[in-house]
């Protein structure tokens, strides 16, 4: 297959493209929400997931698909996960930093 920005998985290199995520997620111990947050998707199910690869495919051809498989097994290894904006992670960890800073700055004044 070349990587061409008109490449494209067809039905059954899809069918084989789940099984694969199926199969990572079950071993790697993931989940398809963990792999939602880690590819940015509108949604959880399969088919949404799968869409957003192909986007990958056909913007960047197979190559890039396997360098961004790679790069969300890198982070989950890593153990550094991004928050998703707004998520209430982040929003608490802001609540907490501006605390300090007026506790700071009282202190100061």
């Amino acid at each position: 297959m070349a990587s061409s920005s008109s490449t494209s998985l067809n039905p059954d290199q899809l069918e084989q493209l789940e099984g694969f995520l199926k199969d990572w997620l079950r071993h790697s111990g993931r989940t398809q929400s963990d792999l939602r947050r880690a590819l940015r998707a509108g949604s959880i199910r399969m088919p949404v997931l799968l869409q957003e690869l192909q986007r990958t495919v056909v913007s960047g051809g197979v190559s890039a698909l396997a360098e961004r498989l790679c790069g969300i097994e890198a982070q989950w290894l890593s153990g550094v996960e991004e928050p998703e904006a707004g998520s209430p992670v982040a929003v608490d960890d802001m609540s907490q930093l501006d605390l300090l800073l007026k506790s700071i700055q009282n202190d100061a004044a």
